[in-house]
């Protein structure tokens, strides 16, 4: 199908592309304007168009369950630093609620520069599918896929099919997933793009990855058949040629952020040699004990040297080249290097490998004991190329290794592999396995961190005869809502407690509302300080998903000017939000504060909720909640490895006493522990529903949803149900948690 394209205005293409796979129909809407001024884009215009499809009996694998792509109206514009982002939208296979995930890489910009501010997909494709959105002919079609299961394997045949058409590799962006999307449930899409300055035998240039890994939308993605999807397209050209209002200003905004990543990182963070994995020096310190160690039982470790950013930059990362992920963007954290393969049937093979992040280094390597970083970035290239999310797939692969030590499971049950701390090849035989759906146990990985919890429970009372261990293993499964933990361990930071329990509606992410630096920092003091964090930093950090900006410019890089704030919060970077402010006003032609602009979050924010609702009804808050093991210690031992700080947090409760704590056992002083850390949660929840304006149950009102204007564009189902649950208001305490 041929379509016509418009130049673009405020950022904006000004069209919508939805493709239906069952009848291999092709629309091209224009994007209502109210719709586009409501919701912005990204993350709010996609769950604007996911919340319109659905209804109450609407499942992950239905048909009806659209695939969704929306970059922001500042995406794509390389003339301020990280415009990278694209959002991935569908209800989440893993979790049944709307999943949500952003990703780096040129794709959200060339599909904007092709001509749209979304792609909406639907239906399931009888056969292997790949859609190619052609910029230059302005001609979408859909044709044969390459039938492989190894994305690059993929990569290779799509790049040598559009090369030998007559594309520039600079040209060609595109999509895939692999083998692990048809047998997991998380699933992860890879986006393509050339990088054109990083040397390769001998040459420049080859393709890097970056990942929508969270919520397993490369599973629906697989489930509709869709094996790649290809943007071709090149950036806009022109005196103004994003169609900004005040295109000066936008330039001004970008130089001005730029000079301060400049000027600070190589000062502080060092992002440009480190990356995101330079974090865990500092979450692995003695006084913050938030490095997740053997599924989240510790939280430093003295091996932690031999992963941390700096080792990765010496060692591992090769510095030739830009590593932005996307043109403009100076900090250059988008690191990665060379490894040879120890395993599988590319063993011997020296490879590339894009990362680890912060996360993946963390999940691969503390939190399932290993302290090898060539380890970690093996696994790192084998869950890309096998399709699922680095994150779920090794937080599950820590919960059975907790299982092993505990003695909930031997050998026998996983096929002969010994799943214990610090096992490498064992790690790397089991992602095989469950990406490719063998042996029982790797199956029922596939699923999730529930349905390993019941099978491991069955096969444990088989075996012994004694009492079902689901409520001891729930205290160590580290998900909330099904959706397996970030790399983050919090016990000392209740902010981000509250952020993984009820502030993250996608499960325990740190996407919404990352608190746990800067509350370990003493940034919020007081329960109503972390309350209102739970507020102010998602609407910022959810509020860049929409606009298409990475975070990471604003939130790993403090802008010097930010220590002269005296009324207000110094720790939220005001003066480079002030930057984000001139350019959001310079592309719309608005003017805004940044809190104004920010603000708008609280739409999507509410509505992301409401889907939630439809899903969970009257139990919507009990889901608000995590482990145990989140909390705090879940046995003596684990207490004890931290006793001095337990015992001086016990001593500054009211009627208590260094004196009187030392006579306490160890027993009483953790149960004492942990129910006071579960009612502080308890009233941070609380504090966090009432000024949301939602019910003690975490629905949010009526007249919350018609204050917000977001009344009128919810469907019937949902108002209905909201009337129903919800109505006015309440001021009761929560009743969330556990």
């Amino acid at each position: 199908m041929n379509y016509t394209r418009s130049a673009l205005a405020h950022g904006y293409a000004g069209k919508l592309l939805t493709i239906d796979l069952d009848r291999r129909s092709v629309e091209t809407p224009g994007l209502d304007p109210k719709i586009r001024d409501y919701f912005i884009g990204g993350r709010g215009l996609g769950l604007y168009l996911l919340h319109r499809r659905l209804t109450p009996r609407t499942t992950p694998d239905a048909p009806e369950n659209p695939l969704i792509f929306a970059p922001g109206p500042l995406g794509g514009i390389p003339q301020f630093p990280g415009t990278s982002k694209c959002m991935a939208i569908s209800l989440s296979p893993l979790t049944g609620i709307p999943g949500v995930s952003n990703f780096g890489g040129y794709f959200g910009a060339y599909l904007k520069y092709a001509g749209f501010d979304a792609l909406e997909i639907v239906g399931k494709a009888s056969a292997g599918v790949m859609i190619v959105i052609d910029g230059f002919r302005r001609e979408i079609s859909l044709t044969d896929a390459p039938a492989v299961d190894e994305v690059f394997d993929a990569e290779r045949m799509i790049v040598d099919r559009f090369v030998r058409a007559g594309h520039e590799r600079k040209n060609i962006v595109f999509l895939t997933t692999g083998v692990g999307a048809a047998h997991t449930r998380y699933g992860c899409i890879n986006s393509h793009y050339f990088d054109a300055a990083k040397p390769v035998d001998g040459a420049k240039g080859l393709f890097r990855v970056k990942q929508a890994g969270r919520t397993g939308l490369g599973t629906v993605m697989m489930d509709k058949n869709i094996r790649a999807v290809v943007v071709l397209a090149e950036f806009p050209r022109g005196a103004n040629p994003y169609g900004a209002a005040d295109w000066e200003k936008v330039k001004q905004a970008g130089t001005k952020l730029g000079k301060v990543v400049k000027d600070v990182d190589p000062r502080s963070l060092k992002m440009y040699r480190k990356g995101s994995a330079g974090l865990i020096a500092f979450m692995s310190k003695p006084e913050y004990q938030s490095l997740p160690v053997n599924n989240y039982q510790l939280g430093s470790d003295p091996r932690a040297d031999r992963i941390t950013g700096k080792f990765y930059a010496e060692h591992l990362f090769d510095h030739r080249g830009m590593d932005g992920c996307f043109a403009g963007c100076n900090l250059r954290c988008t690191k990665g290097g060379r490894v040879t393969l120890t395993y599988g049937d590319h063993k011997g093979r020296t490879v590339w490998v894009d990362g680890p992040e912060y996360e993946t280094a963390a999940g691969f390597g503390s939190n399932l004991g290993m302290w090898n970083a060539e380890f970690i970035m093996e696994a790192n290239w084998h869950c890309d190329n096998y399709g699922i999310d680095t994150i779920t797939a090794a937080v599950l692969i820590a919960f059975l290794m907790e299982c092993f030590q505990r003695g909930y499971l031997g050998a026998d049950d996983a096929a002969g592999l010994e799943l214990t701390w610090g096992n490498e090849q064992a790690v790397l035989e089991f992602l095989r396995r469950i990406a490719y759906g063998e042996t029982d146990l790797a199956r029922v990985a596939g699923r999730g961190m529930q349905a390993l919890v019941d099978w491991v429970a069955e096969k444990f009372m088989q075996k012994t005869g004694k009492a079902d261990p689901r409520p001891d293993l729930a205290r160590f499964a580290m998900q909330t809502k099904g959706l397996p933990f970030s790399l983050y361990r919090t016990h000392r930071s209740l902010s981000m407690q509250g952020s993984y329990a009820a502030a993250s509606d996608i499960g325990a992410h740190h996407a919404a509302a990352w608190l746990i630096k800067v509350d370990l920092l003493g940034a919020f003091p007081t329960l109503q300080d972390k309350a209102r964090a739970l507020i102010t930093y998602p609407r910022v950090r959810l509020g860049n998903d929409n606009l298409g900006l990475c975070k990471l410019p604003w939130v790993d890089v403090f802008n010097p000017d930010s220590e002269k704030v005296t009324d207000g919060d110094k720790f939220i970077n005001p003066a480079s939000q002030a930057l984000y402010a001139d350019f959001y006003n310079g592309m719309l032609g608005t003017d805004l504060t940044w809190e104004e602009i920010f603000a708008r979050t609280d739409r999507d924010i509410n509505l992301q909720r409401v889907m939630n609702v439809m899903a969970y009804g009257a139990g919507t808050g009990s889901r608000d909640w995590i482990p145990d093991r989140a909390i705090g210690p879940t046995d003596d031992a684990l207490y004890e490895a931290e006793g001095d700080f337990h015992d001086a947090e016990l001593a500054r409760l009211p009627g208590q006493s260094p004196e009187r704590i030392r006579e306490m056992s160890t027993a009483d002083k953790r149960s004492l522990l942990m129910q006071t850390r579960k009612e502080q949660l308890r009233e941070l929840i609380g504090v966090y529903y009432r000024t949301r304006g939602w019910t003690p149950d975490g629905i949010p009102t009526v007249e919350t949803l018609k204050d917000l204007g977001l009344w009128a564009f919810m469907t019937g189902d949902a108002r209905e149900t909201l009337a129903a649950l919800a109505g006015g208001g309440g001021d009761a305490a929560p009743r969330g948690g556990k």
